[in-house]
């Protein structure tokens, strides 16, 4: 179990239960040290007056805020402690939101809240019940390790979150940061049909487990192959050329044609965007809250997934997802694997299968 950054009470209304708060990420990121080129020797950074060249003792350094060109306000270190927020001890929710209502771009940082002791449990099952049912989020702030916090408390997967937040004014504003964003453009309806029809045909279930850090798997690698001596390789495509606006309905189509060779024969829709119909005319039943459908649809079924398997039961490539041709590549260690699209690791998935049979 981990240790809880942080504990103090959880109050809305005159309902209080004590909680504590817990860290929900971690970076994975690889850390390196820095060394003198040619040496095993680290590098450290030093505090130095910039005009004497001198190190400077911690003890000695104030914090400035420049007004003009050379020119500071000198601020103690213990004149913003006697102005620090300090630290809470409670989280009181000043009202409840509708969870649908915060834009995301507001969410900062999250982590987890749970019950101070056993005897809590059950006031902190009220308050994830009732928050998860009324889809609300109780708004708080909150001090931490000098520093006030706008926070959102929400209920999530039978357990409270806290989210640290932006406040109104640190979200800047998207008109005027970026540029050569469309006014009014005028689009046809065959335009957005077919683009709308190229999302549904490559809508995907949402699996955080199938998504991770490529570029840190080829740092983690570099290293070993170093340490290994072994050769380096890397493979970098091409970059993707922008799509004319003059050929806009052709890159579409052939968008299109491309997803629907890679789709799975049950998940085909119509031109107009809806699933095409199954083989058989037959309705499916509705039993227990799940459909079944007749002993001869589950033939044709069964038939059309025995086709798309290998004689060894495996599925094949042109089934799989890039995800999980991403992962076949990465148990064989295919170079280059990260800057492929789904239809080259299908290829060179396809290679390495015809030459390892070969050698045998």
């Amino acid at each position: 179990m981990a240790r809880p950054m942080w504990t103090g009470v959880l109050t809305f209304g005159l309902v209080t239960v004590p909680v504590a708060l817990y860290t929900a990420t971690s970076s994975h990121d690889v850390r390196f040290h820095q060394l003198q080129r040619g040496t095993s020797d680290r590098v450290r950074n030093k505090r130095v007056n910039e005009r004497t060249n001198e190190e400077v003792e911690f003890s000695e350094i104030v914090k400035g805020y420049e007004v003009a060109d050379g020119e500071y306000v000198v601020v103690e270190p213990e004149e913003l402690e006697q102005i620090s927020p300090g630290r809470s001890r409670t989280i009181d929710i000043a009202g409840f939101v509708d969870l649908a209502d915060i834009d995301p771009i507001f969410f900062d940082r999250t982590y987890y809240l749970g019950p101070r002791g056993k005897e809590y449990q059950k006031v902190y099952a009220l308050l994830v019940e009732a928050l998860d049912h009324a889809g609300k989020a109780g708004l708080a702030m909150f001090a931490m390790r000098g520093k006030e916090y706008l926070t959102a408390v929400r209920s999530d997967n039978g357990l409270l979150e806290l989210h640290t937040m932006h406040f109104a004014d640190e979200v800047r504003d998207a008109r005027a940061e970026v540029g050569d964003l469309p006014e009014r453009t005028e689009l046809s309806a065959q335009e957005v049909r077919t683009a709308e029809q190229l999302i549904g045909m490559l809508a995907i279930e949402w699996k955080p487990e199938d998504w991770h850090d490529t570029y840190e798997e080829q740092v983690r690698k570099l290293v070993e192959d170093k340490l290994a001596g072994r050769q380096l390789a890397v493979s970098t495509g091409p970059a993707p050329e922008a799509t004319n606006v003059v050929d806009l309905m052709d890159a579409l189509r052939r968008s299109l044609e491309g997803a629907r060779k890679t789709e799975p024969a049950g998940k085909r829709t119509t031109s107009s965007g809806r699933k095409a119909p199954a083989a058989t005319a037959r309705t499916p039943k509705t039993i227990g809250g799940k459909k079944t459908t007749t002993a001869k649809a589950s033939t044709s079924t069964s038939e059309g997934r025995a086709k798309r398997t290998s004689a060894t039961g495996k599925r094949q490539l042109s089934d799989l997802t890039k995800a999980e041709l991403y992962k076949r590549a990465t148990d064989l260690d295919l170079q280059g694997r990260s800057t492929m699209t789904r239809d080259q690791l299908q290829r060179a998935l396809e290679r390495t299968g015809r030459r390892h049979r070969a050698a045998s």
